[in-house]
């Protein structure tokens, strides 16, 4: 964690917060005036907070990009709630008998609304922005799921490491910034009490004004204006460790042997990677996947698509390129395909090796994998897979991708799907079983790179091509097995375990 991170995390929520204001507020006085209307607008800002975090973010991808403006605008309409309540609220609460009394000095509607009863509301709405910021400060942690960055990717590798050190360290800095900030805007509210407020010359304030809105309104641009990434070779930084690794590796390759710079953008799914990727307009240049992911996944194929006698992997390379200009480079070696895993337990009771050794034994275990693997799309789920082998578990549970080796370690499961690379698997004592009757497809890892990429980069970097598959047949699956584990559970840097590898394979210096 640095500074930098931390205000990566701030400037989100500042950025949603001042959106928020200028769009609750207004919402909260049409509410107030027009009490009809008002019902209506209440009932939308209620609807919205009821829809999960993730959800919404997706529902705003439909139609913007991942990255940091999906994340301000999700946090944005999370924060109008309580402010748009808490305006009507405010203003309805003010005594009847000063409305009387303002009507009686002869001051008009407008004036008496800006003048009597906005400035006496002012508790009540700075109570609604305080609340909006301490929520959004915990909300904005799932900005990482669409690119936006922030904290979150520091907490979904946390967990994932079960590194509580860390967990802490970002609560804590939460907990802080939600402090410094619900101070500052209580410190706001008691500066705009018509009964603490102390004058200031009136040259003072207009500049204090004019230097906040200015500041609030050049944030706010700053958010949604895309990253200058010109001339620089552009990735996305992964969820998985695996995706990590391997980006990091093209960061220092590249840099090492060109003239070209890299840079590693926010975190980002492998869907949403591949959607930034694709198109005429891509904000990025190449990602790590894999071909059984970019079949099954990106294309929404399955592997019955294939024509006989072709590899999965040549189908795919050939398929997107056709439809999506995109191309897989050389295969680094490891097959990161869907395994299962055993616990210990069962290997000492049952001395199982292989899937179809569960058979008879399947009644008494209990199944876990993340939710992708029960949704209908695709053979590769859990219906097809026990249909395939004839298992009928004990039981058959969805837990969090992130939370899945926590369970296995805590005894919630016996069996479990994983990835066959993840060092994790080796951490929790799992033992990957043979896929004895050949269910789960390969998932060979390439990079998966943009058709025009070498031409547009030909001046600057002539051999860019060249670089990039010194990596073909260099990673295999236990080498990955062993970088992983050294990130995720030795807790030692990405940049570090890459450089070592590539050095330990001669395609760096000493």
């Amino acid at each position: 964690m640095n500074v930098a991170l931390i205000w990566d995390h701030l400037s989100l929520v500042l950025s949603a917060l001042i959106l928020a204001v200028g769009v609750g507020v207004p919402l909260g006085l049409l509410a107030y005036l027009f009490p009809r209307f008002g019902k209506a607008i209440l009932w939308v800002v209620d609807l919205i907070q009821t829809v999960p975090a993730l959800a919404l973010l997706g529902i705003i991808m439909v139609v913007m990009d991942p990255g940091s403006p999906t994340a301000v605008i999700g946090l944005t309409l999370y924060s109008l709630l309580p402010i748009v309540r808490n305006t009507s609220l405010g203003l309805s609460q003010v005594p009847e008998h000063l409305k009387e009394a303002a009507t009686g000095m002869g001051m008009s509607g407008t004036y008496r609304l800006l003048h009597v009863e906005v400035p006496l509301a002012v508790p009540m709405l700075v109570t609604g922005i305080r609340i909006a910021a301490v929520n959004a400060i915990g909300t904005a942690v799932f900005a990482s799921f669409v690119g936006g960055g922030g904290l979150g990717g520091l907490f979904y590798t946390a967990i994932r490491q079960e590194n509580m050190g860390m967990i802490f360290v970002g609560t804590l800095v939460l907990m802080v910034m939600a402090f410094v900030l619900d101070a500052g805007l209580s410190y706001m509210e008691h500066r705009l009490s018509s009964h603490s407020r102390k004058k200031l010359p009136t040259p003072v304030k207009a500049v204090g004004s004019t230097v906040l809105a200015v500041a609030g309104v050049a944030l706010v641009v700053s958010m949604f204006l895309p990253a200058d990434t010109g001339g620089q070779l552009t990735l996305y930084d992964g969820d998985y460790s695996e995706v990590k690794l391997m980006h990091s590796m093209v960061e220092q390759l590249v840099e090492d042997k060109t003239d070209l710079e890299v840079v590693i953008l926010d975190q980002m799914t492998q869907v949403n990677n591949h959607n930034e990727l694709k198109g005429s307009n891509p904000s990025c240049d190449l990602m790590f996947s894999y071909d059984g992911t970019i079949l099954t996944t990106f294309l929404g194929m399955d592997t019955t698509d294939i024509p006989e006698g072709m590899t999965l992997y040549d189908f795919v390379n050939q398929t997107v390129s056709e439809l999506e200009g995109l191309h897989m480079l050389g295969k680094v070696g490891l097959n990161n395909t869907y395994a299962i895993g055993v616990t210990q337990n069962i290997i000492d009771r049952y001395g199982v090796s292989k899937i179809s050794d569960l058979i008879p034994i399947a009644g008494e275990l209990r199944f876990g994998a993340e939710h992708e693997f029960y949704t209908e799309e695709g053979s590769m789920k859990y219906q097809p897979f026990v249909d395939y082998y004839g298992l009928t578990f004990q039981s058959a549970k969805p837990v969090d991708v992130v939370l899945k080796y926590n369970a296995v370690e805590e005894g919630a499961f016996d069996v479990m799907v994983v990835y066959a690379t993840d060092g994790l698997n080796k951490r929790a004592g799992l033992t990957i079983l043979e896929d004895d009757q050949g269910f789960f497809p390969e998932y060979y890892g390439a990079f998966l790179v943009r058709n025009d990429l070498f031409d547009d980069f030909y001046e600057a970097a002539p051999n860019l091509e060249q670089v990039l598959e010194l990596l073909t047949n260099q990673v295999s699956s236990e080498d990955m097995v062993e970088l992983t584990y050294a990130v995720d559970v030795d807790g030692r840097s990405v940049q570090e375990v890459a450089r070592e590898f590539l050095v330990s394979k001669d395609l760096l210096a000493q």
